[in-house]
C-alpha cells in the first residue's frame, strides 16, 4: 500500500504505506512535537537545532498484551466515520478508509513496531521467497479455512485480483499506486488453488507491501473497485474476526461485530464502535466516558484529559508527517520560482513552536517524504536544498514580475498574488497555524484566503485539488520508505497531489523502485528526492510523537509506530 491522506481531526492511512490527512484530522489523530525554536530575518529554519527530545521518537506505547490475558468481551468506541471512498487501495481513499477496512477484511501481512514483517497464519499459512536467474519469487500458501464471507475461497485468485487491479495495465482502474505490482510479471497457481506464486522482475525487498491485504475477485471489477465502496460497505466481500454490523449512511457512525463465519482466533471484543464527532466535541465525549481512546490535539486538549480518573497518556513514536501542498496547476503556482519564493517564506520552526506549545517534547524539522529521522537511512533533503530566507523570497518575486501593490499584496497583470488555503473542522490550532502562514506570506506580499471547509469534504478537496496551498499528513503503515517515492513526486501518479514533476525525473525515480539491495535503494532514493524538492511544490513542516487519552486497561492500542495490531487482540484485559 501506499501514502494516504490523513483527513483533519486525527493525527495518525490500507494502501499507501503513507496516508494523508487534514490538518484538522492531523491535531485529532495525536499531539506531535517538532523543535520549538524561533526563526526570523534569514537563516536556516531547517536545523533542527534545540533541546534534545524529551520522548524517544521510535518508542511504542500501546499496552501490549498477550491474547489469552483479554477477556472476552466488551466495546470499545472512538471518534471515527467512513471515507467517501472505501476501497483502501483505490487513489481517493485516505487513512480513514484503511483503518475501516482493516476491521472487516483481511489483516494478511501486518509489521512489528519497528518494522519487521510479520504473517498472519490465520491467512498465509507459509511465505516462501526465493531469487533465481535474478528475478524474484514469492510462493504465499494460504490457509486451508481462510474463505471470503459470502463462501468464496480465499485462494490464488485473491491474489491474481489485487495484482491485476493495482497493475496500472489497465488504467481504468483508479489505483492508488501501481509500484511493485508493476514489477510483478506473473501470479499463477502453485500445487493447488490454495497456493499463489508470484514472480517478479527483479528483485522487489518491499514485496510484503503490497498484499497486506487482498480483494474479493468480485470487487477487482473495474467498476467495483472504483464505486462499489463509495460510502458503502461490502462485508460479503470481506473476511476476518469481525464483521459490519451497523453502517448508518445519516450519522456516520459505524459497528463492527463478531463474525460468525470467521475460521480463526475469535475476536475479543463484542462490538467495536465508531462515533461520529466533530474534533472538539471528541476531548468531552472522552471525559464523559462516552468514548475508549481520544488523540491530545494539543497542549490544552492534553491538558484536559491528563489525569481524568480510570484513564491514562499513552505517547510514543509517529510514523506521522505533516506537509504543505502546492497545487501547481493553479494559475498563481505554476511559476517555479513563485512557488519557491512562498517556501523561502514559510518558517518552519515557527509553526512547529505553535503546534506543540506546552508540549513537553522536541525534534529536528523534519527532512524528507519518505523516512523518518529515527529510520536507518534518513537523511535532511529539505535543508539541502531550502532554506528560511524571506528577504530573498522577496526579491525573487520581484523577478518573477509580482509587484507590491497600494495594500502591500502582490500584483502581475491585474491579478493579485492570492492563494486558497481550505481549512478542515473546527480545531483552534488549525486555525493558529492557518493565521500564522497567513502572517508569513503577507510579510513578503503574498495573502493566504483561508477558507472553512467541512471534514467531509476532506477527500474532495485532494481528488479534485480543490486549494492553492493545503496542508495534510502522512501516515507510513510499513518501513519501506523509498517505494514511495513515485506516490509523492512522480508527475503522472495521481497520488502526487501537487501535480509537480517532469517525465525526466518520473524516469530517475522509477529506477531507484528497481534496486533490489535496500541500502542502495535508500541511497538512491535520498539523492532523487533532494531533486524532487527542488520542483518546491511539497513542504514538509513537522512529525512529533502520537499523544492519547486511554482508559485504563484497554490492550494493544495506542502508539505502535508501523505495527497494526490484529483486531481479535484488541480488548480489556482480564
Amino acid at each position: 500500500m501506499c501514502p494516504r491522506p490523513i483527513r483533519p481531526p486525527e493525527r495518525n492511512p490500507v494502501m499507501r504505506t503513507r496516508l494523508a490527512l487534514p490538518v484538522a484530522l492531523i491535531a485529532a489523530v495525536s499531539v506531535t512535537a517538532t523543535a520549538c525554536q524561533s526563526s526570523s530575518g534569514t537563516g536556516s529554519a531547517h536545523s533542527g537545532a534545540g533541546k534534545a527530545p524529551s520522548a524517544a521518537p521510535s518508542a511504542a506505547d500501546y499496552n501490549p498484551t498477550p491474547y489469552d490475558r483479554v477477556r472476552d468481551g466488551g466495546t470499545y468506541t472512538t471518534v471515527g466515520t467512513f471515507d467517501d471512498q472505501g476501497n483502501p487501495f483505490n487513489v481517493n481513499s485516505t487513512l480513514t478508509a484503511s483503518r475501516i477496512w482493516s476491521w472487516y477484511n483481511a489483516d494478511a501481512i501486518t509489521y512489528s513496531p519497528t518494522g519487521e514483517v510479520q504473517y498472519n497464519p490465520d491467512y498465509f499459512s507459509d511465505v516462501k521467497v526465493s531469487v533465481e536467474g535474478g528475478n524474484q519469487k514469492v510462493v504465499l500458501t494460504v490457509n486451508p479455512k481462510a474463505v471470503f464471507n459470502d463462501g468464496t475461497p480465499i485462494d490464488w485468485t485473491a491474489i491474481k485480483a489485487t495484482w491485476q487491479a493495482n497493475n496500472g495495465s489497465d488504467k481504468a482502474f483508479a489505483a492508488s499506486s501501481t509500484d511493485g505490482y508493476a514489477q510483478i510479471t506473473s501470479v499463477t497457481k502453485g500445487a493447488d488453488a490454495k497456493q499463489a506464486v508470484l514472480t517478479f522482475k527483479g528483485v522487489n525487498p518491499a514485496w510484503s507491501a503490497l498484499f497486506t491485504t487482498f480483494l474479493h475477485p468480485k470487487a477487482a471489477t473495474v467498476a467495483h473497485f472504483n464505486n462499489a465502496y463509495v460510502k458503502k460497505a461490502h462485508p460479503e466481500w470481506g473476511a476476518g474476526p469481525y464483521t459490519v454490523g451497523k453502517w448508518d449512511p445519516h450519522s456516520g457512525d459505524v459497528t463492527f461485530v463478531r463474525n460468525p463465519k470467521w475460521w480463526g482466533k475469535k475476536g475479543k471484543l463484542d462490538k467495536r464502535v465508531y462515533v461520529n464527532l466533530e474534533t472538539t466535541a471528541a476531548v468531552n465525549a472522552f471525559k464523559n466516558g462516552q468514548l475508549d481512546y481520544v488523540s491530545a490535539v494539543d497542549a490544552e486538549s492534553l491538558k484536559q484529559i491528563k489525569g481524568l480518573k480510570g484513564t491514562e497518556i499513552r505517547s510514543g513514536g509517529s510514523p506521522f508527517e505533516y506537509s504543505l501542498y502546492f497545487n501547481t496547476r493553479s494559475s498563481v503556482l505554476a511559476d517555479k520560482a513563485v512557488r519557491k519564493a512562498i517556501e523561502e517564506s514559510v518558517d518552519r520552526a515557527q509553526i512547529a513552536k505553535i503546534q506543540f506549545q506546552g508540549l513537553d517534547y522536541s525534534e529536528p524539522l523534519p527532512g524528507s517524504a519518505i523516512l523518518y529521522s529515527f529510520q536507518k537511512g534518513y537523511q535532511d533533503n529539505v535543508a539541502a536544498v531550502l532554506k528560511y530566507a524571506p528577504e530573498e523570497a522577496k526579491k525573487a518575486l520581484d523577478a518573477a514580475g509580482w509587484k507590491p501593490g497600494g495594500d502591500g499584496i502582490r500584483v502581475k497583470n491585474g491579478q493579485k498574488l492570492a492563494l486558497d488555503y481550505p481549512l478542515l473542522g473546527d480545531d483552534p490550532l488549525g486555525k493558529a497555524t492557518a493565521g500564522a502562514i497567513a502572517a508569513m506570506l503577507k510579510s513578503v506580499g503574498v495573502r493566504l484566503d483561508v477558507r472553512k471547509a467541512e471534514e467531509a469534504d476532506f477527500s474532495r478537496i485532494l481528488s479534485d485539488r480543490k486549494f492553492d496551498l493545503f496542508l495534510s499528513g502522512n501516515r507510513s503503515m510499513d518501513p519501506f520508505g523509498a517505494r514511495y517515492l513515485c506516490d509523492f513526486y512522480c508527475s503522472d501518479r495521481d497520488s502526487n497531489l501537487t501535480g509537480a514533476g517532469t517525465p525526466a525525473l518520473d524516469e530517475e525515480i522509477r529506477a531507484v523502485s528497481r534496486i533490489g539491495d535496500l541500502t542502495e535503494q535508500t541511497r538512491k532514493a535520498n539523492e532523487v528526492e533532494r531533486e524532487a524538492l527542488q520542483e518546491y511544490a511539497f513542504l514538509p513542516l513537522f512529525s512529533g510523537p502520537s499523544t492519547y487519552g486511554v482508559k485504563k486497561g484497554l490492550a494493544n492500542v495506542g502508539a505502535t509506530i508501523f505495527y497494526n495490531p490484529l483486531p481479535e487482540t484488541v480488548g480489556w484485559e482480564k
